[in-house]
């Protein structure tokens, strides 16, 4: 795949009729749904509805069982559905609201990043003008104003998954599994994060969604080999900047960065299975050892202790959330499936 820039603004100039709700009719936000999944995130979810006009349609996929009270949003703005996602992690909540969607394109979206409505629009409609491809992504950026490394990247292989561990990504960004593209940079990647992503809902519907083998993390790296392998590609939008990480999105850090190791190393297990997934898995092992280790001597104990949870997933395939284990046993239900 060549690099490309797709530049398209999507948006809607002039004067328009508006919907009761606030949205043009005309708007490519008619045609749209926003999904977000939620974890104890009551907080984001408030931002976010507040800084999107009225009449946009927003699913709230609740995966806290009820915890903070996220109907009570859905019941005061008849554009924003409720569904209880049961705590069954990202994929599987995500999917729920995009199945039971009747719009012809979604935007998932992470309760902690800020995407605008023009943003929004942008995604959306460049995705419409883009037959090739099955998503639109944002390029998301922490609250430093730094693009996130993990926007996007390759699909992993022993090579690559040696380059990022040894820390080599640093000196060849394109070697790695990990994109962070600078800012403005069209970067042609194999799949992108999900933290802002647009789809047609159709299309979402018919690659089967995302890989519901993973609680959370690398779905959406399987969705992107999906992609491929129906000949299509995914759009990483270097146009389209969107703040990241506004705060805690729920979970404890340390649980996070566990469940990233374990999805790692459950996916190579899945689609690169034998020598070469365990070679994969020992290099991410000795890197963030190597990590932790450089981290401890120099005086951050927390850092270090992140760089040992995701040493103890990658070494375990184990995780936990609300004390359930939710990666291994992901992996082993829908390998039964």
């Amino acid at each position: 795949m060549t690099e490309q820039n797709v530049a398209a603004d999507g948006a809607v100039g002039g004067e328009r009729a508006t919907t009761s709700g606030g949205v043009a009719a005309d708007d490519v936000l008619a045609r749209t749904e926003v999904v977000l999944v939620s974890y104890k995130s009551r907080g984001h979810v408030e931002e976010l509805l507040a800084s999107w006009p009225r009449g946009l349609r927003v699913v709230l996929v609740d995966n806290a069982r009820g915890g903070d009270g996220l109907a009570e949003l859905a019941d005061a703005r008849p554009e924003v559905r409720y569904l209880d996602g049961g705590g069954q992690g990202f994929a599987r909540g995500a999917n729920l609201g995009a199945f039971s969607s009747e719009a012809d394109a979604l935007v998932f979206v992470n309760p902690d990043s800020r995407p605008t409505a023009d943003d929004l629009r942008a995604l959306v409609g460049g995705l419409e003008a883009d037959p090739i491809s099955v998503s639109h992504a944002a390029t998301v950026a922490g609250p430093d104003g730094e693009v996130e490394i993990g926007v996007g990247g390759w699909e992993p292989s022993v090579t690559r998954t040696a380059l990022y561990a040894a820390g080599l990504h640093k000196i060849w960004p394109r070697a790695g599994v990990y994109a962070k593209p600078r800012r403005g940079e069209a970067l042609a990647v194999q799949w992108t994060t999900g933290a802002c992503m647009a789809v047609r809902t159709a299309q979402f519907r018919r690659l089967g969604g995302f890989d519901e083998a993973f609680f959370v993390y690398c779905e959406d790296m399987s969705f992107g080999r999906r992609a491929r392998r129906a000949g299509l590609r995914q759009v990483l939008r270097a146009d389209v900047v969107v703040p990241h990480g506004a705060g805690s999105s729920g979970a404890p850090s340390s649980e996070m960065l566990r469940l990233r190791g374990a999805s790692f190393a459950n996916y190579v297990e899945r689609y690169h299975p034998g020598l070469p997934a365990r070679l994969m898995r020992a290099a991410m092992m000795a890197g963030y050892v190597a990590r932790a280790t450089q981290k401890a001597v120099q005086g951050d104990p927390t850092t270090s202790g992140l760089h040992r949870a995701m040493v103890s997933g990658l070494a375990s395939r184990r995780a936990f959330v609300a004390g359930d284990e939710v990666a291994r046993a992901r992996f082993e239900e829908t390998a039964r499936a």
